[in-house]
């Protein structure tokens, strides 16, 4: 991507702290959908080569930028929102709010905030949604790095507390595997159930997962 076009856009419209925010897991059956807000600095000589889109990156290659991201950002922020509220108000909702729990955790307050796709916040700040921004927004595409890199660590634990479902490799999503654990063992705390109704037959398996859970993060 050409690193810092929006940004220093804005920038020169007098918004000194540009947000970009994105998610990660909207889709899964399991886990939460983890959301980051980044400011990263306009200085040229701080920009990091490869931000792009964390899906077009390999996992070897995420880590280490994450890594950067997290050393020369201005600001950075990691929100989950958990599988309960997912069931309660829905994946889109709870996208929304784990976005708005991102910006408002920030460390520093952005005075604009640019999203993917065409998602609208609840704040009370400019903000404007940008299609494909994860592969066009150099803040953008370091938040889908930090939501991904964080979420899939956090189903890496999850993998060990329920080996059944193949979560270090699926990282929740509807693979046939997993899809096969379900129907064989029931589902487990972190499954979505909203998204597991049509092949779930009502079992569930228990565990301490709870210990793990932590709606809202920020670090």
């Amino acid at each position: 991507m050409d690193r810092l076009t929006y940004e220093l856009e804005y920038a020169a419209q007098g918004f000194a702290s540009v947000a970009g925010v994105d998610e990660v897991g909207r889709g899964p059956l399991a886990g939460p959908v983890v959301c980051a807000a980044v400011i990263m600095p306009l200085e040229e000589s701080l920009a990091i080569k490869g931000v792009d889109d964390s899906k077009k990156l390999s996992p070897k290659k995420r880590e280490a930028l994450a890594e950067q991201i997290k050393k020369v950002a201005r600001a950075y922020a990691v929100s989950e929102v958990d599988e309960r509220i997912i069931d309660e108000i829905n994946i889109l909702q709870a996208t929304r709010l784990g976005m708005k729990r991102a910006v408002e955790s920030l460390g520093i307050t952005a005075d604009m905030v640019l999203t993917d796709g065409t998602m609208t916040l609840d704040i009370a700040l400019p903000q404007r949604s940008i299609i494909k921004g994860d592969a066009l927004v150099y803040s953008i595409g370091a938040a889908s790095i930090l939501a991904k890199v964080y979420r899939d660590a956090l189903m890496r634990e999850y993998a060990a507390l329920y080996p059944e479902y193949g979560f270090e490799t699926n990282v929740g999503y509807g693979t046939k595997e997993h899809i096969e654990a379900i129907k064989e063992v029931g589902i487990c705390p972190i499954h979505r159930r909203t998204f597991v109704k049509n092949f779930w037959d009502g079992r569930v398996r228990t565990s301490p997962a709870n210990i793990l859970k932590s709606t809202g993060t920020a670090f």
